[in-house]
C-alpha cells in the first residue's frame, strides 16, 4: 500500500539540505490562540536547529579536516627530509672541498720546495 506524495511534501522533500530548504512561512509561525494552546505551537527555534546544522556540518568535516591534517603532517615530513638530505649534501661537498685545498697547498708546497 503505498502513498503517491508529491515532490517537495513532508514525506518527499525537494532537499535533506536543511540550508536550501525553504523556510516556515510567517503565516504559519504567527497564531491567534492564545500563548499555550495546543494550536499556537512555535517552530522557530533557529538557535536550536543552527547549532544542530552546526554540529552536523562539524562532524561531517571532521574525516576531511583529519584527512588535511595528516596532509599537513606528511607536507612537513618531507620538508624535514628534504632539509636533511640538503645538510648531508652540504656537508659531504665540504670536506670534498677541504680535501681538495689540503692537496693544493701540498702541491704548492712541493712546488715551492723544488
Amino acid at each position: 500500500m503505498s502513498t503517491a506524495a508529491a515532490i517537495g511534501t513532508i514525506d518527499r522533500p525537494q532537499t535533506h539540505d536543511p540550508m536550501k530548504q525553504a523556510p516556515m512561512p510567517h503565516r504559519f509561525l504567527a497564531s491567534t490562540e492564545p500563548h499555550g494552546s495546543a494550536a499556537s505551537t512555535d517552530f522557530s527555534h533557529t538557535g536550536v536547529n543552527d547549532s544542530r546544522q552546526n554540529r552536523t556540518r562539524e562532524m561531517q568535516l571532521q574525516p576531511e579536516a583529519l584527512a588535511r591534517a595528516h596532509m599537513h603532517e606528511r607536507l612537513r615530513e618531507a620538508d624535514a627530509e628534504r632539509e636533511a638530505v640538503r645538510l648531508v649534501t652540504a656537508r659531504r661537498m665540504q670536506r670534498r672541498a677541504e680535501r681538495a685545498s689540503l692537496r693544493a697547498r701540498r702541491a704548492l708546497a712541493m712546488a715551492v720546495m723544488h
